[in-house]
């Protein structure tokens, strides 16, 4: 699947119990803004004299993760964890994971599992319930979080990190942030006419970032994909899927995307809002200080920016797509006493959830946002409180291929909108069960 866009590290001088930077990109969504590289790969991080098991994790985000497992090593000398870092790439990692459970090797006795393959893994019988957890999380955690965690209504991994999306805006030429998208639409062409500049831009490009962007409008016209228990499609049900595809088609017809907009990443858009050449952005958090001028960047917008939630049709509301981690315990260990004490550790020990925030990885513990006093960090919160979780059923991939190949031709009026909602929605149904 598309590759991970990792954060880059900035500060955020945020406050409170999560202390520091959030700069941050949606695991799994969307192209890869440039920053750190790993300075390894698939191989053990040598944290542990005597390890007693192995956490396999994304090489990106290297430093994160050590921080966190040497926590644990600190609290647990005779349980002691190695981590085992895998490329920083989504196909390369869950192909390293599925080496290791097919092969019946059993290295790694706990996943780290990007949002949408709970159903997956689950499915092929790679990883255990942990159904009987569930009270220790709910209440804790980000509620979409626990969600993606989920699979058929059954707890399969825990949540680990997370993140959302902003919806960008001029402050110089918007007065306030727009809550529907037909006012958003309004006020970005009018500013847009009298600047002489693009009106929106966010990630257009057929990739898995153009899903994310396309299900969030989805979503905020009242759309699910599947119904509650994960048995059926319920993608054409009432008039969601054909509103948000009608806004893009308009939006593409019209000018409102900005030129190009169609093979946009998150760093295409972030450069173009930068440098003062668009009224609105969907766009990550990892945006914001890049925005501010920070370490050294050039940007027009410095000082007449500022961040919103995404707007919805109804102007009730707002939705996010939600990324991040989560954290499973695999079928093949002989140590699964202990990774399923590590895996709950991981999600609901307020000092190993602050060391995801204070290296700029959101949390999923809803306490970990309770004091900030950032505006845009207590926004974050309240944007991941209502995030809805892409759908972590079995088939996600294939389905996320199908919404690119039919859905974005279509908005560029390349295909018939009727025949490329019902491919989406057979998709959908195919999604529900595994390969």
């Amino acid at each position: 699947m598309p590759e991970l866009p990792w954060h880059r590290r900035h500060s955020w001088r945020a406050g409170g119990a999560v202390a520091a930077a959030l700069v941050l990109t949606l695991a799994s969504a969307c192209g890869e803004p440039p920053g750190e590289e790993p300075d390894a790969e698939g191989e053990p991080a040598g944290l542990a004299e005597d390890p007693q098991f192995v956490w396999a994790v994304t090489g990106a985000d290297r430093q994160i993760h050590e921080d966190v497992a040497r926590l644990w090593n600190e609290n647990n000398p005779d349980q002691e964890v190695e981590v085992f870092f895998l490329a920083p790439t989504a196909d390369e990692q869950r192909q390293a994971m599925f080496q290791d459970l097919q092969s019946q090797a059993g290295e790694f006795d706990v996943l780290g599992l990007d949002v949408i393959w709970t159903g997956e893994f689950a499915d092929f019988g790679y990883i255990e319930s942990l159904e009987d957890l569930r009270p220790e999380i709910e209440g804790v955690s980000l509620e979409g979080a626990v969600d993606s965690s989920q699979w058929q209504q059954e707890l399969y991994a825990l949540p680990y990190s997370s993140n959302g999306a902003f919806l960008y805006y001029r402050t110089d030429l918007i007065d306030e942030p727009p809550t529907t998208w037909d006012e958003l639409y309004e006020t970005g062409t009018a500013a847009a006419e009298e600047e002489g500049i693009s009106a929106y831009v966010g990630q257009g490009d057929q990739y898995e970032g153009f899903v994310v962007n396309y299900l969030e409008m989805f979503w905020s016209a009242g759309g699910e994909l599947f119904d509650d228990a994960q048995e059926n499609s319920t993608f054409l049900e009432g008039d969601a899927a054909q509103t948000a595809l009608d806004f893009m088609t308009e939006g593409q017809e019209s000018g409102f995307f900005a030129e190009g907009f169609d093979s946009m990443v998150e760093d295409d858009a972030r450069a173009l809002f930068q440098a003062g050449e668009a009224v609105y952005m969907r766009n990550w958090p990892y945006a914001v200080p890049l925005l501010e001028g920070e370490e050294g960047e050039d940007s027009e917008v410095a000082g007449d920016f500022a961040v919103a939630p995404l707007p919805t049709f109804t102007g009730e509301g707002t939705t996010s797509a939600l990324g991040g981690l989560n954290n499973a315990v695999s079928t093949l260990s002989e140590n699964q006493d202990l990774a399923r004490e590590f895996v709950l550790w991981a999600a609901t020990d307020p000092e190993a959830q602050a060391v995801l925030a204070d290296h700029s990885l959101p949390p999923t513990m809803l306490s970990a946002y309770d004091d900030a006093d950032d505006p845009n960090l207590e926004l974050l919160g309240e944007i991941l409180a209502d995030a809805h979780a892409r759908p972590p059923v079995p088939g996600y991939n294939s389905l996320s291929l199908v919404i690119q190949d039919n859905l974005h031709p279509a908005f560029l009026g390349q295909q018939d909108a009727d025949i490329a909602l019902e491919a989406v929605d057979n998709a959908a149904g195919d999604a529900l069960e595994q390969d």
